[in-house]
């Protein structure tokens, strides 16, 4: 039977069905063509006929036609009632975010900032693993019967039953000798296979019991941490209160709205906590306010919302930030070790008159412990609260005025202190992206002494300050390639982003470091691999490092997943 085509953009959406033939009575013509489209997608079926296959291949195409144009008017509503969707989704994330930027400070006021120690030990069990390879199966051979001959009555009359009797008592006597020697060798190869068996499994079992006795050991060395800096904490030791302080601040959740960098320090004299903490920059607050979906264009249209607006949220966000994390800080030291918080807001942006990166310090405070929690911070102006306790900052946080602080964070050389050997207790199973921070920075120190050697470098490691400041700096007397390096130390679990590079920028225009070299256990966004590309900064990642150690002989490993899934990072 002839047949006809079937043209139409969307064949993919139609289904044709067999062409039949009516024919006449005596068979001897074709009265009529008949076939059945379906369209799968517009849920539609027709059947066509003719009485000559042209006629029916017009019709045919008149059909794809139609069904091309109705399809197509099919597809341009689904995808207006999608990007319509998509914009109030766009709309409805975008409001949600300036909604969390009023929220900052009154989000903390439901949450209990103490640290529970007990929450942060592990106490996973090990899951010690079976021999799941089987025992050896004795092969076993059943014991040959004996086989009577049959002995006929010639067999008795010409006197051949006897001999025939004998033969069948040798072969049956063969036949068990046979079965012995095979049962004795199947037996001696059990025997064998099962004594490798056991070995293997006796090895197997040592592994495991090794296994879990390193595991145990680890957590008990993990857990013991946790319960020294705890006890450091109940006692005031200025390392321990410290990390205390960074945990706390580290723990603090801002749902994404933007990278958290601060610097520790702790006057124990005093019991002044000194907290300089990056704000995010003005260009990084959230303005999208609408996208509306154009349908004569086919365009997403977003509208933000206007400078005042961004100029107002950027100065909330500060304020709030501020009170937050002091009210953080304060509610966690159930010891008392802080009875003073200073808190110097500092943002990196780009100065519109110069055209180059900049940081400035734009508020700050020193707050009394007992004053501050006298504060019902769910009902406070953050602003109007920020200046009724004495904070310094320009009429507006957004014209990004630098102003001096209440108190400058200590950066003389008075900060290095004596390092501590950690290099060498690490081996293949250490975890670096789980080491405790301060000796993570030990060992970064120790590895550039020991890249500095060489040249007759030093490196001297700092007070410990936390996720900002100068961990390390590097003293190298080469005329050509030397000079003053500063080096900071981040132990994450996630991507490193540009503000911490802007940081470390800024951190050797201070020092006047002729190079900055930022070393992770993680890896760097793409903007902040671009902002380095133009400074005379280094940036090494956690493969970067690991190759670092091997050059000098240690190895070690960075399993971020394993890090991740203690809180303790």
């Amino acid at each position: 039977m002839s047949t006809i085509q079937v043209s139409s953009k969307y064949l993919k959406s139609i289904k044709l069905g067999q062409i039949e033939a009516k024919s006449s009575a005596d068979g001897s013509r074709i009265l009529r063509y008949y076939v059945n489209f379906w369209h799968n997608e517009l849920n539609l079926h027709k059947d066509l006929s003719a009485p000559e296959l042209y006629l029916l291949q017009g019709k045919v195409d008149a059909l794809m036609s139609d069904w091309d144009k109705k399809y197509e008017a099919y597809l341009t509503k689904t995808k207006l009632v999608a990007s319509k969707e998509e914009a109030e989704t766009a709309t409805v994330e975008a409001q949600s975010q300036l909604d969390r930027l009023s929220q900052i400070l009154s989000h903390t006021l439901n949450v209990d900032d103490r640290i529970n120690w007990d929450s942060l030990k592990k106490k996973e069990t090990y899951k010690r693993k079976s021999y799941s390879t089987p025992s050896p199966k004795l092969v076993e051979y059943n014991k040959p019967s004996k086989q009577w001959p049959i002995i006929s009555i010639w067999d008795r009359i010409f006197g051949k039953a006897k001999k025939k009797l004998a033969e069948a008592n040798e072969q049956h006597i063969a036949a068990l000798n046979n079965w012995e020697e095979i049962n004795l060798s199947a037996f001696k190869k059990h025997e064998a296979e099962t004594n490798n068996w056991m070995q293997l499994k006796d090895q197997f079992e040592a592994a495991e019991t090794l296994a879990k006795n390193n595991f145990d050991k680890e957590q008990q060395a993990y857990n013991a941490k946790i319960d020294q800096l705890a006890d450091g904490v109940s006692k005031g030791d200025t390392n321990s209160v410290i990390e205390h302080a960074s945990l706390v601040l580290e723990l603090s959740d801002y749902d994404d709205l933007f990278e958290k960098s601060y610097q520790i320090e702790y006057q124990p004299e005093d019991k002044i906590l000194l907290v300089q903490y990056e704000l995010p920059s003005p260009d990084k607050i959230p303005t999208l306010k609408q996208v509306r979906f154009v349908a004569s264009t086919g365009e997403m249209k977003e509208t933000h919302i206007s400078d005042r607006e961004k100029k107002n949220n950027f100065d909330a966000v500060c304020y709030q930030i501020c009170l937050r994390t002091i009210h953080e800080l304060f509610e966690a030291d159930e010891n008392e070790n802080i009875q003073k918080i200073l808190f110097n807001g500092t943002t990196s942006y780009i100065d519109r008159t110069t055209g180059q990166d900049a940081t400035a310090c734009i508020m700050s405070v020193l707050v009394d412990r007992e004053k501050f929690m006298s504060i019902d911070l769910g009902r406070i102006d953050p602003k109007a609260c920020f200046k009724n306790l004495k904070g310094v900052s320009a009429a507006s946080l957004a014209a990004l005025a630098a102003i001096p602080p209440v108190i400058e964070m200590n950066r003389d050389d008075r900060r290095f202190i004596e390092g501590r050997n950690t290099i060498d207790a690490i081996d293949y199973a250490t975890n670096l992206a789980a080491m405790d921070w301060g000796d993570f920075e030990h060992l970064v120190r120790e590895l550039f002494e020991k890249e500095f050697a060489s040249r007759g470098g030093e490196v001297k490691v700092t007070q410990s300050s936390s996720d900002g400041g100068v961990d390390a700096v590097a003293f190298d007397p080469d005329p050509i390639t030397g000079g003053k390096f500063v080096i900071q130390a981040k132990r994450y679990t996630r991507t490193v982003g540009v503000s911490a590079v802007r940081d470390l920028f800024g951190t050797m225009q201070h020092e006047g470091a002729s190079r900055g070299i930022l070393v992770t256990t993680a890896d760097y966004g793409p903007d902040a691999y671009k902002f380095a590309s133009e400074k005379p900064i280094t940036l090494l990642s956690g493969s970067n490092l690991l190759h670092l150690l091997e050059k000098h002989g240690y190895n070690a490993k960075i399993d971020i997943r394993e890090a991740r899934q203690t809180m303790y990072s």
